[in-house]
């Protein structure tokens, strides 16, 4: 099958990480589906850049966490073609603060998006890939979090711990959708030079945090992505519940 003729459908896609993997996707030939929530001009301005490098993409506002929306995306994705791949990438970190001033809402919205949104994705995914439901298989690629096992005490352990039950749900799906044909594993970036960072007021942080990276800096978006993109290639044909730390040494 024409590499064109497969639909990746990348949450999170208009900026940082997910933009990276949008373009570089696109880039190998892949019909992109990508979601957005907020930055509708950025995604529009992506699908753009995308269409006059010759690829194609499409976005698509969503909140992951409503399963109607995450219906939609794929509804939409399928128009594109047979969908043969999901990057699972969009998620929230609030402002930084001990677990004693969470609010509810704060919990919830972060347990509902990191989570929940997740795993409705992946459902819907191994639905449109699975071999006995009569599709090709294809591959699931899962952007955790070096918080999930350095824990973020005192910021947002909230977060970290979203993160670690991707990486438990990459774990456990790889094993259930093996069989399917389908291959699921994780990223799991360290600190990362990302527009998420300036919106928390923390670029400060991040300086600080490069001190304690044996490489000596936060990685580039585009870094992360090139892991994500082998992940999903025919060139990672036998990884299935890899974690692959992209994180710098730390």
């Amino acid at each position: 099958m024409p590499a064109n003729s497969k639909v990746l459908v990348v949450t999170g896609g208009s900026r940082g990480i997910g933009a990276e993997v949008v373009r570089g996707a696109a880039a190998q030939g892949w019909s992109v589906c990508f979601t957005y929530l907020e930055a509708g001009n950025r995604a529009d301005a992506l699908v753009e850049e995308v269409r006059e490098r010759g690829g194609r993409a499409r976005a698509v506002r969503a909140d992951i966490s409503r399963e109607a929306d995450v219906t939609s995306l794929f509804q939409v994705a399928r128009d594109l073609g047979p969908i043969r791949g999901l990057v699972a990438n969009a998620a929230i970190v609030a402002p930084p603060l001990p677990l004693r001033d969470f609010t509810l809402d704060r919990i919830r919205r972060v347990l509902d998006v990191n989570v929940l949104g997740t795993i409705l994705c992946c459902r819907a995914a191994v639905r449109e890939m699975s071999l006995s439901d009569g599709h090709d298989g294809g591959a699931i690629v899962l952007v955790s979090s070096a918080a999930s096992r350095i824990g973020s005490a005192g910021e947002y352990v909230d977060y970290a711990a979203s993160k670690g039950a991707v990486d438990s749900l990459g774990i456990g799906l790889s094993r259930e959708v093996a069989g399917e044909g389908i291959r699921v594993n994780v990223v799991r970036p360290g600190t990362t030079l990302t527009e998420i960072h300036e919106r928390n007021g923390q670029l400060s942080r991040v300086r600080d945090m490069e001190t304690r990276i044996p490489l000596g800096r936060a990685a580039e978006p585009s870094e992360v992505a090139e892991a994500v993109l082998w992940l999903l290639s025919d060139a990672a044909s036998y990884c299935v519940g890899t974690i692959l730390d992209v994180a710098g040494g730390r």
